[in-house]
């Protein structure tokens, strides 16, 4: 007979656990999951890599019914004590919601109780007596206060069943059901007499997915018999309807032209569609205060917080329904405050969560700082603006730009970057510009057009204007979010796709207006947290002209870039300064073990259960002056990451490298050593790149064709460089050609020049002879007979790094 203490982890849970399970009477088809991960895995990102983490799995999930479930376990070997796995199990159990936590080494079990059920929090119970589904749903009801038989119903109602097999996810289900006990008359916020509630769910989270879980337990089972859906864009609306709301199919309507039929029982209206702002006409008034049952207040963070706003007249209206506020950013200043109306959220998921859990997608940052941003913009002496009067003399920053001075060459550099970016990555990837206004949203597109020129001409749509008050731009809105639709590919906007715009694909934001709100700038962010990985889409951009991206140090904060980089003068969009990441090496949060980005990871199966202050649209009239003629360039660069302390340190791109290289080689000898035995110096170089030793910046904030191998020596060691043209010429001096005849010297002097003018690696592959001034000398094939044969020409090739290099011997 095996010895226990010899068994694996599966099977100690085969052999021991789960037998026990069925003793007590649980139901394993239905009542138990095993081997069970809730979350998907955080994304890590690395370059233009992207890996799938570890996501968190369960030995066990045990649930009283489909929807509810009450405790997990976790199993460890034989050699450990039986609550070795406690802490685990704890920490499952605090993220799911779940008042018993299990840990079992095969021998017996430990239980730990916070339901309060009994006055023990842990006790070790044998294998023959683990507690029966009814006995854990006794502790589950004392967690969650229901008390009475009928709070016991209202809890116990079943979900709506997706016949495609679409679950709620953990979070979901958590603010499912703490709602839906909530509405119980013995639920621990009605017996407090409370019938508002609020649930805080990050961007691409899925709310109005919630939503519709909540209404359908409560509306199914005749709890809840009329809903009304509030929201404040169309695009809210139609995305509702024609999604998860879908399935209400002929009991629901959308509200017209403020036309009232009282015959239905599900209602999708915008907020607009009820008033007139005449009292005498408004036409939520055509129903009766008591008509509808509940409530559901889509992205509550904006009209309806505030205390005075018409769009609150409604909520307080039909005060004797239950009323659920849904949104990613709670308001809460001296005038507005959504808890004050709501209370305390009954549940809140955070971007950071998402993010941790891989369900919503990390993001990178880029900050462009332009010279008159970072300076200041002051008029020369008489200079005037378009319309030819004179310009005020005084200092314009930042809060001015688009709002009073509009700077033609400004729109046109940050058009030009956004540009340079896409270009170098994805012509195609759905792009938000948020701009200041809507005159300015529209200038940032015909700059885009003019930058874009051969595109466009493609197809008009691939860049257009999106804002509220235009028809033709609104009428896109629905091709810019649908993935597989291609155009519009970038939208220009000012305020209407901060919220409710589920654009799945986008991969780039541009932030080019002042946002100093919180709330706008979590709400703006929450446009590219949507993961679609069948599109490629599994994390995103941010460009920050503006500084916005300071209120990352914000505590309020909670979701942090996986990258912060700053761009320099002159410094081009690469692949690999666009997508570096400054992390030596990435460690998956769940194991511990360092993420490895060479490796494919498979998603297991069942893993898939002014400044401005943000604010509304002001009606009010901007004077702006307009001038061009403007010097406007990139100004200067940094480099922000965090260290090993997780501190954010800023640092100049030289002294970064330099750091860098000397972390990559103890001493000049090491270097040179490595240097002269690499057969490929690009191979070498890659290397150096895979360590975020990105040379080429320093090339060109250097502004010297230095060949790489002296940009290191001098930055590292502080040895004098040479250029790449000096180098070429001592080897010509040495004149160590002659050996060879003078068709090879003529092959072999073009190679030189190849190097001169751009760098070793262009010289090492034979694809060179197929480039100027290689080609005029004959076809790849006849250059390598002329050596006698592929092999005696990569050795005259090696011969000749090794005189370009020969005082590195």
């Amino acid at each position: 007979m095996t010895d226990k203490r010899e068994l694996s982890e599966q099977d100690i849970c085969t052999q021991y656990v789960l037998p026990a399970l069925l003793k007590s009477g649980w139901d394993v088809s239905k009542q138990v999951r095993e081997q069970v991960y809730f979350t998907d895995g955080r994304i890590y990102v690395k370059r233009n890599q992207t890996r799938r983490g570890k996501g968190k799995k369960a030995d066990y999930i045990l649930y009283y019914k489909p929807n509810i479930p009450i405790a997990v376990i976790e199993a460890k070997k034989n050699i450990y004590p039986v609550g070795h796995g406690m802490q685990q199990a704890l920490n499952y159990a605090d993220i799911l919601d779940l008042p018993v936590a299990f840990s079992s080494n095969g021998d017996s079990f430990l239980e730990h109780d916070k339901s309060g059920f009994s006055s023990l929090i842990e006790r070790e119970l044998s294998l023959d007596n683990f507690p029966t589904p009814d006995q854990l749903w006794q502790k589950y009801k004392k967690f969650k206060q229901i008390e009475t038989p009928e709070a016991e119903e209202i809890a116990t109602f079943d979900y709506f069943f997706d016949p495609k097999g679409r679950q709620p996810r953990y979070y979901q289900q958590i603010a499912i059901n703490r709602t839906v006990e909530a509405m119980s008359t013995t639920g621990y916020a009605y017996a407090k007499g409370q019938d508002r509630f609020l649930l805080v769910m990050a961007t691409g989270s899925g709310k109005t997915y919630t939503a519709f879980q909540i209404i359908y337990r409560l509306w199914k089972n005749g709890i809840k018999k009329r809903v009304l859906f509030l929201a404040d864009r169309q695009s809210l609306i139609s995305q509702t309807k024609r999604g998860d709301f879908k399935h209400f199919k002929n009991k629901m309507t959308v509200i017209k032209n403020k036309n009232i039929d009282t015959a239905f029982e599900i209602y999708l209206v915008l907020y607009q569609g009820l008033v007139n702002y005449d009292e005498n006409a408004d036409a939520y008034r055509e129903f009766s205060p008591e008509f509808f049952d509940l409530i559901i207040v889509d992205e509550c963070h904006r009209g309806s917080a505030a205390e005075d706003s018409k769009w609150r007249e409604i909520l307080e209206y039909f005060s004797s329904a239950t009323q659920i506020g849904l949104t990613a950013t709670p308001k809460e200043t001296k005038e507005v405050s959504n808890v004050e109306y709501f209370a305390d959220p009954i549940y809140t998921y955070s971007l950071k969560q998402g993010i941790d859990d891989g369900f919503l997608a990390p993001y990178k940052v880029i900050r462009v700082g332009l010279n008159v941003d970072l300076e200041g913009y002051r008029p020369e002496t008489g200079k005037r603006d378009k319309s030819g009067d004179f310009i005020e003399d005084r200092v314009y920053n930042l809060k001015d730009f688009d709002r009073n001075l509009v700077i033609d060459d400004r729109t046109k550099a940050v058009a030009k970057r956004v540009m340079e970016f896409l270009r170098e990555t994805d012509v195609y990837a759905k792009t938000i510009i948020f701009c200041v206004d809507t005159e300015h949203a529209e200038r940032m597109r015909q700059a885009i057009a003019n930058e874009a020129g051969d595109l466009v001409r493609e197809n008009y749509k691939y860049v257009m204007r999106i804002t509220g008050e235009d028809k033709e731009g609104k009428l896109e809105l629905d091709n810019f979010i649908n993935p597989e639709e291609r155009y519009p590919v970038i939208a220009t906007t000012s305020k209407l796709m901060t919220t409710g715009v589920d654009a799945q694909t986008c991969k780039l934001i541009v932030l080019d207006s002042n946002i100093r709100s919180m709330t706008e700038f979590k709400q703006i962010i929450g446009r590219g947290t949507r993961i679609n990985e069948l599109f490629d889409k599994q994390f995103f951009t941010i460009m920050d002209f503006r500084n916005v991206t300071d209120l990352f140090s914000d505590r309020a904060f909670d979701g942090d870039p996986v990258m912060i980089k700053e761009v320099g003068e002159n410094e081009p969009f690469t692949p690999e300064n666009i997508t570096g990441d400054i992390t030596e090496e990435i460690i998956d949060h769940e194991t511990g073990e360092r993420v490895n980005f060479e490796e494919n990871h498979e998603i297991p199966e069942n893993t898939k259960p002014t400044i401005i202050d943000g604010g509304e649209i002001t009606t009010e009239k901007q004077v702006k002056v307009y001038i061009a003629g403007v010097n406007v360039a990139i100004l200067n660069e940094r480099i922000q990451y965090l260290n090993d302390d997780g501190d954010l340190v800023t640092t100049s791109l030289r002294d970064y490298t330099k750091q860098n290289l000397l972390r990559e080689f103890s001493s000049l000898d090491e270097f040179l050593t490595r240097w002269n035995q690499a057969d490929k110096k690009s191979a070498l170089i890659a290397e150096l790149r895979e360590q975020d030793i990105i040379l080429e910046d320093l090339q060109k904030d250097i502004k010297k064709d230095l060949d790489l191998f002296d940009l290191i020596c001098h930055i590292a060691w502080d040895r004098p460089p040479l250029t790449r043209k000096e180098r070429a010429e001592n080897v010509r001096k040495r004149d160590y050609f002659t050996k060879y005849g003078s068709q090879v010297r003529a092959v072999l002097d073009a190679l030189l020049a190849k190097y001169a003018t751009d760098g070793i690696e262009n010289i090492e592959e034979l694809s060179v002879l197929k480039l100027e001034p290689l080609k005029q000398l004959g076809s790849p094939g006849e250059i390598v007979q002329l050596f006698g044969g592929k092999s005696q020409y990569v050795s005259a090739l090696q011969e000749l790094k090794s005189e370009l290099y020969h005082v590195a011997a």
